[in-house]
């Protein structure tokens, strides 16, 4: 069993009188940088110029700079902008600043793992990853609370790298919750394989699946939606609380029966060989190369998919569905 660290085991102390830089203003951004500056730490935002979370940053409170000048300025140094972006901003406006006693950390270890960027041996490079989006993160903080984080170090050069990383995880509020130590390789890899096999990539394909399916057969397009993805929330609400058994406790003992007879018929051998091939092709690069790459080109084969995905019938369905469930949030600005 891997060990966990809790807000004991942290000293926040490493980082105060230090100069903290959030880079980017989104989803991460403003719950590390919120979070962290509550808890008493120094930080300061670094944008590009004409950012649109400028405006926002400098109204929560924040010194705003261009990301060169924050990376000037800062101790510590967290880049919270797209995967795909980041290689290009730390080239240019990071990369100079890097200085002996500097720590350079991220919330996803792409782009370390996949050796786009690439720091100097003599600063500390580190990875606090929350294993919730920023609005929960930033949610549970302002409950008391903190959702699960993973610490990784890939370069410690001063010793502190693991304290450091830590204190950062404590003032963003994941050690109210539990760290688990991992590393760079062991958290991209799971992740992108999370992401594409289960997450998003197998989830979506299996409630369209299971929509079209009910809708073919004659079913309204309503009650297929209720089925096949309104449920899914109270499904996977029960998992969270309590396993795969106590969704099962919780679920008729038909639908508990119905779970054991198709699970095989669904996951078959061909679908796990397939989720194999999805994990080679990240653990060899073959991913991390064709997401760059479709970058390069304006992503073509992105653009066109989501425009594709966006007419697909579930999602007007249920857009009008959703519109009759007040207790639904709205939609939450990235």
């Amino acid at each position: 069993m891997a060990t966990m660290y809790y807000e004991k085991d942290c000293d926040l102390g490493i980082l105060k009188g230090k100069t903290c830089a959030v880079i980017g203003y989104g989803s991460q951004g403003h719950a590390h940088a919120l979070n962290a500056k509550e808890s008493g730490l120094n930080v300061i935002i670094g944008l590009y110029e004409g950012s649109k979370s400028w405006k926002k940053a400098e109204e929560a409170g924040f010194k705003v700079y261009t990301a060169k000048e924050a990376a000037e300025k800062a101790d510590f140094i967290i880049i919270l902008i797209n995967d795909e972006k980041q290689k290009k901003l730390y080239d240019e406006s990071i990369a100079p600043s890097m200085k002996a006693g500097k720590t350079l950390a991220f919330a996803h270890g792409f782009n370390i793992h996949f050796k786009q960027i690439m720091p100097p041996p003599d600063v500390n490079v580190v990875m606090i990853a929350p294993k919730a989006p920023g609005h929960t993160v930033r949610e549970q903080y302002k409950n008391g609370a903190g959702v699960p984080m993973l610490i990784c170090v890939h370069q410690d050069a001063d010793g502190n790298a693991k304290r450091i990383a830590m204190a950062w995880a404590a003032g963003i509020g994941g050690a109210r919750a539990g760290l688990l130590m991992s590393t760079f390789k062991q958290e991209t890899e799971t992740d992108l394989f999370g992401e594409q096999a289960v997450l998003c990539g197998g989830i979506s394909a299996l409630v369209k699946a299971g929509f079209e399916t009910l809708v073919e057969a004659g079913y309204e397009p309503e009650s297929a939606y209720f089925e096949c993805f309104h449920e899914i929330k109270l499904i996977v609400d029960l998992m969270n609380r309590g396993g795969l058994a106590f969704m099962r406790y919780s679920v008729s003992d038909t639908a508990e029966y119905g779970d054991y007879i198709t699970e095989d018929k669904i996951i078959t051998p061909e679908v796990r060989e397939n989720m194999r091939g999805v994990l080679r092709d990240i653990q060899d690069g073959t991913f991390a190369k064709n997401w760059l790459l479709e970058n390069q080109v304006s992503r073509p084969y992105f653009n066109r998919r989501k425009a594709i995905e966006a007419e697909h019938p579930i999602e007007k369905v249920g857009e009008q569905l959703r519109s009759m469930m007040p207790w639904l949030k709205k939609n939450e600005e990235k």
